[in-house]
């Protein structure tokens, strides 16, 4: 199913890429920082409003999820309409300003936003929460100093099962990006998924195969 959006664009005369992100999990302490900075400024000129439509399907949201939830051995999500048209509920009431604004609602969310003239794609909003990766430290579960990560805790959290996204042009020009998430995840004290270690019987024992996480092996080096 195909999710249309009204579309405003803007002409530019000069641009530069602006990009921001932004993860909340209502009711909740979230990994890391809120809001990034991806790159700078974007000067308005002449502008030309006209309004079209825009369509990105569910999978070009799922995929990406998906991929990095499988990277980790995390179940993949389903798409769910209630949560699309929450999403895009929210991003409407935006579309004046592109600003991220949380919603404050009940369930975990992702945000994107950039002024580029081309757009932001469904699939590269995703990206840019997934690339938080490489600043998060699964042992101490904890973003890297200065870093935020929180989007990509949210994207692999292994308790959210389902997923709705939306999109809109704003009229400032800006292209305005929500995922929202549930069950919610980035609960403050807990990891967004389990890593295991199997550990194999030698070949001549009758014995099952003992699976430990990588935390309960932590806890028995300690004492």
């Amino acid at each position: 199913m195909h999710i249309n959006f009204h579309i405003f664009r803007c002409k530019y005369s000069t641009h530069k890429k602006l990009l921001h992100t932004l993860s909340n999990s209502q009711n909740h302490t979230w990994v890391g920082l809120s809001k990034i900075f991806l790159a700078l400024v974007c000067v308005l000129g002449s502008a030309l409003l006209q309004s079209t439509h825009a369509q990105e399907t569910p999978q070009d949201y799922l995929t990406p999820h998906n991929i990095a939830r499988a990277a980790v051995n995390v179940g993949p999500l389903s798409w769910d309409e209630k949560l699309a048209s929450y999403a895009q509920k929210i991003a409407i009431q935006r579309i004046d300003d592109c600003n991220l604004v949380r919603s404050g609602g009940p369930y975990g969310e992702n945000l994107a936003m950039s002024t580029d003239q081309r757009g932001l794609s469904g699939m590269d909003a995703v990206n840019l929460w997934v690339a938080e990766k490489a600043d998060y430290n699964y042992k101490s579960n904890s973003c890297a100093d200065g870093k935020v990560c929180g989007h990509y805790t949210q994207v692999v959290w292994s308790n959210t099962t389902r997923v709705g996204c939306a999109k809109v042009w704003c009229n400032s020009g800006g292209t305005l990006i929500g995922c929202n998430y549930d069950p919610p995840g980035n609960y403050v004290g807990q990891k967004p998924y389990n890593l295991y270690v199997i550990i194999l019987p030698c070949a001549k024992c009758m014995d099952a195969p003992i699976i430990f996480t990588i935390d309960d092996i932590a806890e028995q080096e300690s004492y």
